[in-house]
């Protein structure tokens, strides 16, 4: 006979709903909701107590697991092309230290209350780890060709083998419009046809990205020259690369646009009138590790869009953590309610990701994980520390 357990808080969070002042969540031993409520909704017997405030388990919708050898050894405050290039020089060494800082990445996921992850993945690296893990993966298999179309059918076949071996449910992607050319783009959306999937796409994460689809000039030409490439066919696309990508991706789909640091609201009207499956993707460490700046969370907010956090890698963060996300917003947009980070880090990535049947909010049938959070006032952020309750 399966064991129930009753969890008291002072706060409850369903995100769904309203929080709940000392509410009760009843879980049985594989962790599935069997009830939520108010206190006194519930008898007294066999009630666990907590101080504090519980959560649903947290989604990471963005992460490069597969580069988690490389924490610490880029400097931070390069902008992203010198970090592209760090990554391009340094991500290949020896493969026992690559898999063991996966492993090692994982566990901390797991321990920072992360239930479920968008991984993107440009090697088979992370197979074995996804293939054993208790997190639940949504694996983006990212393609590029570097904007040169004679290479998007190697690039393609490549990254296809990948996409073979990968466990769990998975995407083939294009990486950023300023790495993926028309042909490539083509053959994405054409291998993207089934449903009940999510594509993933770096979008608008620097300047001489918008520099190079307005003007076809700035620091990606110069990116371009130091592999031999050159750029004479590429056409720039007005108004903006995010026009690009819409020209090839599919309404249909659901889209995860990652890292939006330069977004406007024209572009997330533009993006909205596209598609109403659109979710926005962002990592706010990893802005300030790369780019030393932060998009205007404000404007998405105006606009009704769908926010969801990640990670990004340890290449260009911190830890793997989304409360450390959550407290960098509340940090530096002292305006965001912590009610509302909460549904990005939670509800909109298990929607994004395909999960949300799941995980994502306190819902009965759903197994979403159980976080208790150490404070129920969030003004403070500092002090916010998260644990995980285990069944």
């Amino acid at each position: 006979m399966a064991s129930v357990r009753k969890i008291q808080a002072d706060l409850v969070h369903p995100v769904v709903g309203d929080p709940i002042i000392n509410g009760i969540v009843v879980i049985d031993d594989a962790g599935t909701i069997l009830e939520i409520g108010k206190e006194s909704q519930f008898q007294r017997n066999n009630i666990e107590t907590f101080k504090g405030a519980l959560i649903p388990g947290l989604i990471n919708t963005h992460c490069h697991l597969e580069l988690s050898h490389l924490k610490g050894l880029i400097p931070t405050g390069t902008t992203l092309i010198p970090f592209i290039t760090a990554i391009v020089k340094q991500r290949n060494t020896n493969e026992n230290k690559i898999l063991s800082a996966i492993a090692a990445a994982e566990k901390e996921m797991i321990k920072n209350g992360i239930v479920a992850v968008g991984d993107i993945s440009n090697t088979s690296d992370t197979i074995a780890v996804k293939a054993g893990s208790k997190l639940f993966f949504h694996s983006f298999i990212e393609v590029f060709d570097l904007l040169v179309e004679k290479n998007a059918d190697a690039a393609m076949a490549q990254y296809q083998a990948v996409y073979n071996q990968m466990p769990g449910k998975k995407s083939i992607v294009p990486h950023a419009p300023y790495s993926v050319s028309p042909k490539l783009m083509q053959k994405i959306g054409s291998f993207a046809q089934q449903a009940n999937i999510t594509i993933s796409l770096h979008n608008q994460e620097t300047s001489p990205e918008l520099e190079l689809f307005r003007s076809k000039s700035g620091d990606f030409i110069k990116f371009y020259e130091s592999f031999g490439i050159n750029l004479d066919n590429f056409k720039p696309k007005q108004p903006s690369s995010l026009s690009y990508a819409l020209e090839y991706l599919h309404p249909n789909h659901r889209t995860l646009f990652v890292h939006n640091t330069l977004t406007t609201a024209s572009d997330i009207k533009e993006a909205h009138k596209w598609s109403d499956k659109l979710y926005w993707a962002t990592c706010p460490n990893a802005n300030l590790y790369i780019e030393n700046r932060l998009p205007d969370y404000k404007i998405f907010v105006e606009e009704n869009a769908k926010m969801t956090i990640g990670t990004d890698s340890l290449a260009s963060n911190w830890s793997l953590s989304i409360l450390e996300e959550m407290k960098t917003i509340m940090k530096y947009q002292s305006g965001m309610a912590f009610e509302e980070l909460l549904k990005w880090a939670t509800i909109n990535g298990a929607q994004a990701l395909g999960f949300d049947d799941r995980l994502g909010s306190f819902e009965v049938g759903k197994r979403p994980g159980v976080n208790l959070l150490n404070k129920t006032k969030f003004k403070t952020t500092n002090e916010l520390k998260l644990s995980v309750i285990h069944f």
